[in-house]
């Protein structure tokens, strides 16, 4: 008959750097979803009005 031996370790958790982590990851997250929501739109405008009219609206938008 075998005796398992179970051994006790501590670990160490820096729960600053952990939460940094978390952090940075949703932030990256949520900017790659605007990201591809922004291309979305720009193909989506490109698609129904063309080149020259989102050009133009683009400009028209920005100086009035």
């Amino acid at each position: 008959m075998t005796t398992q031996v179970l051994k006790k370790h501590e670990t160490k958790v820096n729960v600053t750097q952990e939460t940094s982590k978390f952090s940075l990851i949703a932030v990256m997250t949520m900017a790659s979803l605007v990201g591809i929501w922004a291309l979305a739109c720009l193909v989506g405008g490109l698609i129904s009005s063309g080149t020259g009219n989102l050009i133009r609206g683009y400009i028209t938008a920005i100086f009035g």
